[in-house]
């Protein structure tokens, strides 16, 4: 381990992952290395399904007539990608689509208090025959919707009247005269808020959010959500095989001793198996620098095996539910997501759904009850409390630059905003995907 690398990537987490391909392919010498044996981290779809069983201290319980153990690869940390958000542009833009294929998600549907579960409504058309609302609030929203889909950031002849910068979304709300529930589903299952601070906010952020919801659902019309073949294991190795295209040097099942600092406490190594690899620059996931992250929460995570598809949901193949917190009477919404053998991450006639959330009590697994009463009956059940850390060193002296812990939500955009703001914080610089296309066509 002689060479210097402009960056020691630890972790093979998607975050991870995808860092170490885009900063590969913008040049950069790069080491990424794992003390697993396998990639994905926190993040792995597990295969063959007796690992999952391993993993929840069940080896030898596994229940008879699931099929072939190898026909399974159950995430652990379950998201969707929106089709038209940042992490499909990442993947289109470095190239990574060739390595995968993908599925799109049969349903979007939103809770409401009273135990049904509705389609979520994404333009003037649904909206008028949604069953969320009576007819005169249908208008409403039906009004709400056509603004927001006129609305140019660059043209105030489209902002009737609202400032996008100061106006908060409360603002606009108030001022189609929206009530309290279809402000709900509009923030949480349109703009995927995970809670109603942002109706304080400037409005234009969420404008985007819902714009990009609805341009998401316009390129696969079932849903805006996308799902790759064989599970979400897949997309770390993809940026993986990025990163080696470009030079990148990969090395799993390496414990990691020590990382090591100069004398100004800049990062100048990592020191593996006795052997110290020099570097300028290091990234990697909370669990290889305790002494840089803080907990600031935990989140709850229920896998399901079922022999059905999820009830009132057209037996969909698969689907997302989003379910309110104020719903539920809870600070933090819940979600759900299913897949089935469709996606090859099971065996035929089963299907995977997964429930999550923010813990808030004393007793995680009761706070998924709302989520996992719509999934009818559960032939088993593995629940997973997990701890959030977030980085309490910006890495701006250090060099040091620690991705955060995956949350709740069963959708990637928060994953892809942290991933670009590591590189951010790393390179000074946002993330150029203009300049990514240009590299990948003179390889």
């Amino acid at each position: 381990m002689d060479e210097e690398y402009d960056v020691i990537v630890l972790g093979t987490g998607l975050k991870e992952c995808v860092l170490s391909g885009i900063l590969s392919v913008s040049g950069r010498r790069v080491l990424h290395m794992d003390k697993n044996k396998y990639y994905g981290g926190e993040s792995a779809s597990l295969t063959p399904l007796e690992d999952l069983y391993e993993k929840f201290g069940l080896k030898g319980a596994m229940a008879e007539g699931l099929g072939r153990g190898r026909d399974w690869n159950v995430d652990l940390i379950p998201k969707f990608l929106m089709a038209n958000g940042q992490l499909v542009k990442l993947l289109i833009h470095s190239g990574v689509t060739r390595y995968l294929e993908f599925k799109s998600v049969e349903g979007s549907y939103v809770f409401k208090s009273g135990g049904k579960i509705h389609k979520v409504p994404s333009d003037e058309k649904e909206a008028m025959t949604t069953g969320l609302m009576g007819i005169f609030e249908k208008r409403r929203f039906r009004k709400l919707l056509m603004f927001i889909n006129d609305f140019e950031e660059d043209n105030p002849k489209t902002w009737a009247g609202i400032d996008p910068q100061k106006s908060t979304m409360q603002d606009v709300y108030d001022k189609f005269g929206v009530d309290a529930n279809t402000a709900a589903f509009t923030g949480h299952a349109l703009a995927l808020h995970r809670d109603d601070e942002y109706a304080k906010m400037p409005c234009l952020e969420t404008i985007r959010r819902i714009k990009l919801y609805s341009d998401s659902l316009a390129r696969y019309g079932k849903s805006p959500y996308l799902y790759p073949l064989y599970g979400l294991g897949e997309l770390p190795q993809g940026f993986a095989r990025l990163s080696a295209i470009y030079g990148g040097t990969y090395m799993l099942d390496k414990p990691i001793e020590e990382i090591v600092y100069d004398e100004n406490g800049e990062v100048c190594g990592v020191k593996s198996e006795g052997e110290t690899a020099k570097c300028k620059a290091v990234v990697c996931d909370p669990t290889y620098v305790p002494d840089k992250v803080k907990k600031v929460g935990q989140v709850v995570r229920a896998i399901c095996i079922l022999k059905h598809p999820i009830p009132n949901t057209k037996d969909g193949a698969s689907c997302q539910i989003i379910i309110p917190q104020s719903q539920v009477g809870r600070k933090s919404d819940i979600y759900v997501a299913a897949v089935s053998q469709a996606h090859q991450v099971c065996a035929k006639d089963f299907f995977l759904a997964f429930v999550s959330t923010t813990v808030e009590t004393s007793d995680p697994e009761s706070e998924l009850k709302p989520g996992l009463d719509l999934l009818g009956p559960i032939t088993q059940k593995f629940i997973d409390v997990s701890d959030i850390y977030e980085p309490t060193d910006d890495g701006s002296k250090s060099k040091v630059f620690i991705t955060s812990s995956y949350d709740a939500t069963t959708h990637f955009e928060t994953t892809c905003t942290n991933i670009l703001e590591v590189f951010t914080r790393m390179t000074g610089e946002p993330f150029d995907f203009s300049r990514v296309q240009k590299d990948l066509e003179t390889v």
